[in-house]
C-alpha cells in the first residue's frame, strides 16, 4: 500500500513514470495503487481510433451519498527536450531546496497526488461520511484529446454515471498559489487558407500569377479589423497566423501556391459556427476587391480548410462549486482567488456538457519546460486546500 497521504510521496511515485504521451509508463497503475487501498473501484477504459494512438485511461469511483464530485485530470506528459538542459533527471522525483523536479510536477501529476491525499485525509476525518468522489484521469490531454477525457465521459454516461460538479487540477496560478480559479475558457479554432497561383519566371509576371499577392491581402483581412472588443468575462477575441508557406527555395520562380495556417481564441461573443462564418465573409471580400489583383478581373483563388473539432468558449456560473473552492483558498493562503478564463484550452472543455466544472491546481510557471517543479510548500497548501473543499462541497 502506497503512502496516499503524503503529496510528495505521492507526486514523487507519478512522476518516476515516464508517461509520455501517449505511453502510459506505469502512471496509471501506481494512481491505482493509491486509490484501491481508499475503497475506490477503479476501471481501465481502452479507446482506439483510426490514425491515432491507443489510450488507456483511468476511472475511479467511491460510491456513497450526496452530490457526486469528479476530480479530472491527466496523467500523459509532454515530451522532456533538451536533457542536457535538466539540472535532476526529469523521471528521477528528486527533492533539491525544498522543490520536487520532474516532467508533469504541476501538469499535472502534482494536483492529481494532492486530490489523493487530500480525499484520504478526508476519509480518515470523517470515517462515517460516505461521499460519492470520482477520478476521471487520462493518458491523452497533451496529445490529440481523441481517445481521453471525451470517450471517458461517454463510456461512463451510458453506465449510469451522472455528476454534480467537477474540479480539474490544471496549473492555474501564474506566480503564486490561490491566485485564480478558472471558470471557462475562451473557444479555440483552427483554419488553413490556400491560394492558388501560375507558376513562373520573375521577370514575366503577365505570364504567372502571384499567390503570395493574394495570400497577403487575404491573411490582411483576417486581422483588421478586430473581432470584437472584449466581453466581461473574457479579453477579446484574437487571431494568430502561425504558419505561412510557399516551399520555394528559389528567388527567381514565382510560386504556384501559398498556404498559411491560423489559429482564433474567442470569447462568448461567438460561436464556433459564427466565428467561422465571419472567417468566411472576410476572405470572399478580400478575394474580391485585393489592391493586389493588378487590373485582374477575376478574384483570388482560394481555399479555406477548417480543422476539425473546435474548441466551444464555456463559462461556469455555479456559486455553490465556485464558493467552497474559493472559501477554501482564502482560509489556507489568505488570498481571494480571482475568477479567470485566461489560457489556453483544457479537458473542462468536454466536461462542461456534463456538469459544471471549475480548475484549480499549482503554480504553472515551469509547466512543458525543462526544470520542471513544484515546491513542497505548495503540494502541502494545495492538499489542504482541496481537503477544506471537500469538506465544504459534502457538508
Amino acid at each position: 500500500m502506497m503512502t496516499t497521504f503524503d503529496p510528495a510521496e505521492n507526486l514523487a511515485a507519478l512522476i518516476r513514470c515516464p508517461s509520455v504521451t501517449p505511453a502510459e509508463g506505469g502512471a496509471l497503475t501506481a494512481l491505482q495503487s493509491m486509490l484501491e487501498p481508499l475503497g475506490f473501484h477503479i476501471d481501465r477504459p481502452v479507446f482506439t481510433a483510426e490514425g491515432t494512438p491507443d489510450i488507456e485511461n483511468l476511472y475511479a469511483r467511491l460510491t456513497g451519498t450526496g452530490p457526486h464530485l469528479m476530480f479530472a485530470g491527466h496523467t500523459d506528459v509532454v515530451p522532456t527536450g533538451d536533457l542536457s538542459l535538466w539540472k535532476h533527471p526529469p523521471f528521477g522525483a528528486v527533492i533539491d531546496n525544498g522543490e520536487l523536479y520532474g516532467r508533469g510536477a504541476v501538469d499535472m501529476k502534482g494536483g492529481i497526488a494532492c486530490f489523493v491525499a487530500a480525499t484520504a485525509r478526508y476519509l480518515q476525518k470523517f470515517p462515517d461520511r460516505k461521499p460519492n468522489i470520482s477520478f476521471l484521469i487520462t493518458g491523452d490531454e497533451e496529445g490529440p484529446a481523441i481517445n481521453g477525457t471525451v470517450k471517458v465521459l461517454e463510456w461512463a454516461k451510458a453506465k449510469g454515471e451522472k455528476w454534480d460538479a467537477s474540479l480539474v487540477g490544471e496549473p492555474t496560478n501564474p506566480d503564486r498559489l490561490g491566485e485564480a480559479i478558472k471558470i471557462g475558457r475562451r473557444g479555440s479554432v483552427t483554419g488553413t487558407v490556400i491560394v492558388h497561383g501560375t507558376q513562373g519566371h520573375v521577370a514575366y509576371p503577365h505570364n504567372a500569377d502571384n499567390p503570395v499577392r493574394g495570400i497577403m491581402a487575404l491573411l490582411n483581412s483576417l486581422l483588421i479589423p478586430a473581432y470584437d472588443q472584449g466581453t466581461e468575462n473574457f479579453q477579446a477575441t484574437n487571431l494568430e497566423i502561425t504558419s505561412i508557406d510557399v516551399g520555394n527555395p528559389a528567388t527567381n520562380v514565382i510560386p504556384a501556391k501559398a498556404t498559411a495556417s491560423f489559429n482564433i481564441r474567442f470569447n462568448d461573443t461567438w460561436t464556433a459556427d459564427s466565428l467561422q462564418q465571419e472567417v468566411s465573409r472576410r476572405l470572399q471580400e478580400a478575394a474580391l476587391n485585393s489592391p493586389f489583383r493588378q487590373g485582374k478581373a477575376e478574384p483570388v483563388n482560394y481555399e479555406l480548410i477548417w480543422g476539425e473539432d473546435p474548441s466551444h468558449v464555456f463559462l461556469t456560473r455555479n456559486d455553490k462549486l465556485i464558493d467552497a473552492l474559493n472559501g477554501s483558498i482564502k482560509a489556507v493562503t489568505g488570498k481571494q482567488a480571482a475568477l479567470s478564463t485566461s489560457g489556453g484550452t483544457s479537458d473542462a472543455r468536454f466536461i462542461k456538457d456534463y456538469c459544471p466544472v471549475v480548475e484549480f491546481g499549482l503554480v504553472g510557471q515551469t509547466m512543458h519546460m525543462a526544470n520542471e517543479r513544484t515546491s513542497l510548500r505548495d503540494l502541502e497548501n494545495l492538499t489542504a486546500i482541496y481537503e477544506k473543499f471537500l469538506e465544504d462541497f459534502f457538508a
